[in-house]
């Protein structure tokens, strides 16, 4: 196992939650672009926030629905990856993954990610 999400759970409408990601093995979140995605029942996965690699400024990225609510970090140190939400929203709750890949940008998405981590589930009561 290279990527490894935790911390999904139950949460109502306006709160927060912090979801985790590890990396082990030959990702380095530092090395790395990571994101990111979650995926809705039925749905294709989107891409929600990414951070560039180290060498490239680590610059991050998020996508319109998330922008101002969601914020993406990592920890270099401790190889993890996070994703801190706030006031989520019932149309937030989706299975959410992380990936490591190469891209970071307006090119992200499904097939720019060379690694993923397993589903962590998400819901947001309303």
């Amino acid at each position: 196992v290279q990527l490894q999400a935790s911390g999904g759970g139950l949460v109502q409408a306006g709160g927060s939650l912090s979801l985790a990601c590890a990396a082990s093995g030959i990702i380095t979140v530092r090395g790395y672009s990571m994101a990111w995605f979650r995926q809705f029942p039925g749905k294709e996965r989107e891409w929600v926030a990414c951070i560039n690699n180290q060498g490239a400024g680590g610059a991050t990225l998020y996508a319109d629905s998330v922008e101002g609510r969601f914020t993406i970090s990592r920890d270099n140190a401790m190889n993890m990856l996070y994703l801190l939400m706030s006031s989520l929203k019932p149309e937030d709750s989706a299975v959410y993954y992380c990936a490591a890949g190469s891209v970071c940008g307006g090119l992200t998405g499904v097939s720019t990610m060379d690694y993923w981590g397993k589903g962590t589930q998400v819901t947001v009561s309303s």
